[in-house]
């Protein structure tokens, strides 16, 4: 695989501050991966307002958040407590398809994944969709403010001290070790910053 592959959070970010860094990376397909692209406080980041802007700076738009969004329209992505099962959602067909439309246009051109948040940890970017990515020999490097990035590997470390399993961050000799760890800390993250639908929601479906 020859081009690269970014993700951001566009968080507070001006459009002109976003153009640029997208010019910076050289980032030629932007795919949004929320799942409902609107935003009263930022319409900047309205999907309409992308679906214009972005070709002007020719820039294509790819929308993928009903394939690998974060708040899934499919019961079966939500445990008994209402929360999205990461894990689980990541089995699906739906998900599996929008990871093969990712790694298609990656064949392509270099690319960035589009959420929300800013910081990685605290998005489903980084919780449900990089753990598949980096299981197919990719490597996501996250874009954060300022136009700073941060490695999916540091990314990982980072989420490793935040779970209080520091003893595997870094360069850990113990890979299997690492693995074990990395996965519960992912379980343990996603329970604090994952969807929750009312419960009550799960039965209508």
């Amino acid at each position: 695989m020859t081009h690269r592959l970014f993700t951001i959070g566009h968080s507070v970010m001006q459009s002109s501050m976003f153009l640029e860094i997208l010019e910076q990376f050289r980032i030629c397909v932007v795919v949004d991966v929320r799942s409902n692209p609107q935003s009263q406080r930022h319409p900047q980041f309205d999907r309409v307002e992308l679906e214009s802007a972005l070709p002007k700076a020719g820039i294509r738009y790819v929308f993928l958040g009903e394939e690998l969004g974060g708040r899934p329209d499919d019961p079966k992505a939500y445990g008994g407590d209402g929360l999205v099962d990461y894990r689980a959602r990541r089995r699906s067909y739906a998900f599996q398809a929008g990871i093969e439309r990712v790694v298609r246009e990656l064949d392509q051109n270099d690319l960035v994944l589009l959420c929300a948040e800013e910081d990685p940890l605290s998005c489903h970017r980084f919780l449900m969709i990089c753990p598949e990515l980096v299981a197919l020999g990719l490597e996501p490097l996250h874009i954060r403010k300022g136009g700073e990035t941060e490695s999916q590997r540091d990314a990982e470390d980072r989420l490793l001290q935040c779970q209080q399993l520091d003893a595997v961050a870094g360069a850990s000799l113990f890979s299997s070790d690492r693995e074990t760890a990395l996965e519960n800390a992912y379980v343990a993250q996603a329970k604090k910053c994952a969807f929750r639908i009312d419960t009550a929601e799960l039965y209508r479906w």
